[in-house]
């Protein structure tokens, strides 16, 4: 996982999500994202393996997005499901 992160450089293909338009693969690894941190936090392990799905959805997904979700999961309003 470390060899995959240091040489990543932009989103790679996703089977689940061949069309171009990419908003739900951005959405899905900003779930993964915070399901992964969440579940391994909750295991006391290391959330380095999470690092992959952040780098994805900040290379897909739009900073406004992000920013709102972020404070959606703050005031307990955010729609998914982590």
């Amino acid at each position: 996982i470390a060899e995959k992160i240091k040489n990543y450089r932009t989103a790679p293909f996703d089977a689940r999500f061949p069309n171009t338009n990419q908003t739900r693969n951005c959405f899905q690894n900003y779930l993964d994202f915070h399901r992964c941190n969440k579940a391994l936090s909750a295991k006391d392990q290391d959330v380095a393996p999470c690092d992959w799905y952040q780098r994805v959805y900040k290379s897909l997904c739009p900073m406004s997005w992000v920013a709102k979700w972020d404070d959606q999961i703050e005031n307990g309003s955010f729609p998914g499901k982590i």
